[in-house]
């Protein structure tokens, strides 16, 4: 089933749309005691109930394809007399009129699904007049056949908080009654799939609320299929191979991330060679696949090769598609990082040329700098060209433009500079020994 085949029976739910026949269920307590059944002809019920019934029944076909709705095969043992899929087919035909098919299906569930708490289980009627549709997805007013089918939901039953209301009757604020309320459902299943518009009775369309904990019981007790790895599992146990194969702790998330990135890359290139009108064929990522993948990756051979013997013992018998696998939310957090690093390196480029630029600077004694005429001014000639090591040197020059004096002198002469007046102007003094000498613009003073 894919989302048009989804999305075609979910439309059906609607008022003016529904065909629902029968609806079925029971009232399960903790102790795996049936409180109640009910059996109602669904077009006969009450507005408010039909509505919330109806809204129970789409929330089974929600979700994402691969991760909340899962295409189950049946094994061929259960389409034999006696099997799961046999029993469901008389359950379909029966119209839900069979009580004996009912409890034996109710009792199916009850003794198989892991649920500590009450649940109502549900179970739908339904005959669908498929419409024929032309190559431009027109309707016609023909029919290409019956689409019979059973829609089950198991959905969990809590009581409501304590809280306070308005009680009316009695015109007061008071303690609320606490009531039993059914919520959406934590599983179920569609019978027979409705594959390419058409029923194809050797598969079922499962459904489980919690895609990281979707009941592989059901899967395999009630239904009788395999139990099948929702996306969530697949990406989890994919994560858990590359971790276990990347022995460096700070490079595993790397090394995830790389993956990912040409496996999005592969996705992106396929969107690129496939009409936008059209479904594309899902990249299913096999042993060879993630091979090309790793080696694209630039992985170490060694990291590799841990890598592909894990998935290939893990994923050989169902290899996972390549858009349910990749995790959106660790490519956005790997691509942050990565800009984050090479701005570390970048800014770390730049201090090391101004270091560089200042230790020449102070060797040679030259403290204009380059793009500095030799009245030590600007040059405009070179404006815009410098790196940014030289721009902080040309600002300095720039500073100490704004004095009338600068002086640079050895780090122990500082102690024996003072300030005099002499001839009734303001001096600085600086004593020089016989053996000292002094340099003013860069030439040699006669002092």
């Amino acid at each position: 089933m894919n989302k048009k085949d989804i999305l075609e029976l979910k439309r059906r739910f609607k008022k003016n749309h529904c065909t629902i026949t029968r609806m079925c269920g029971c009232y399960v307590n903790a102790e795996k005691e049936i409180l109640l059944t009910l059996g109602e002809n669904f077009l006969n019920l009450e507005e408010e109930e039909f509505y919330k019934y109806l809204e129970i029944a789409g929330k089974t076909l929600s979700g994402t394809p691969g991760n909340n709705l899962l295409e189950l095969q049946f094994p061929p043992e259960e389409e034999e007399p006696g099997g799961k899929q046999q029993f469901l087919m008389g359950l379909k035909e029966s119209g839900l009129k069979n009580e004996a098919l009912l409890n034996t299906f109710y009792r199916l569930i009850i003794d198989n699904y892991e649920y500590a708490g009450n649940y109502l289980i549900l179970v739908f009627h339904d005959a669908y007049d498929v419409i024929t549709r032309t190559s431009d997805h027109s309707a016609l007013d023909e029919s290409e056949e019956v689409y019979e089918y059973l829609l089950a939901a198991v959905c969990p039953v809590t009581l409501s908080k304590a809280a306070l209301g308005y009680l009316e009757t009695e015109h007061r604020i008071g303690a609320r009654f606490r009531d039993w309320v059914v919520g959406a459902p934590d599983a179920g299943f569609v019978f027979p799939a409705f594959t390419d518009r058409s029923a194809d009775i050797h598969s079922a369309m499962y459904y489980t609320k919690d895609a990281k904990a979707p009941h592989p019981e059901f899967m395999e007790m009630i239904l009788g299929c395999p139990v099948r790895q929702t996306a969530a599992e697949q990406r989890n146990t994919f994560q858990d191979i590359v971790h276990s194969a990347v022995p460096e702790e700070r490079r595993r998330e790397r090394v995830l991330y790389d993956i990912h990135e040409t496996i999005h890359d592969m996705l992106e290139e396929r969107a690129l060679c496939t009409d936008p009108e059209e479904e594309p064929e899902p990249i299913l990522l096999t042993a060879e696949t993630i091979q090309e993948v790793l080696a694209a990756s630039k992985i170490p051979e060694e990291v590799a090769a841990r890598i592909e013997h894990s998935y290939t013992e893990t994923f050989t018998d169902a290899p996972p598609a390549a858009d349910t696998l990749v995790d959106n939310k660790l490519l956005t957090a790997g691509a942050h990082q990565r800009k984050e690093e090479e701005l570390m390196v970048e800014v770390q480029r730049l201090k090391d040329e101004l270091a560089a630029a200042r230790e020449t600077a102070a060797s040679t004694g030259d403290f204009t700098g380059s793009g500095e005429a030799s009245d030590g001014t600007a040059d405009p000639s070179t404006a815009g060209t410098n790196s940014p090591a030289q721009d902080e040197a040309a600002a300095e020059t720039s500073a100490d433009d704004a004095c009338s004096v600068v002086l640079r002198v050895a780090p122990e002469k500082l102690s024996q500079i003072s300030s005099q007046v002499i001839g009734g102007q303001r001096c600085i003094v600086i004593p020089l020994a016989e053996d000292e000498h002094a340099r003013v613009n860069g030439e040699e003073t006669p002092f």
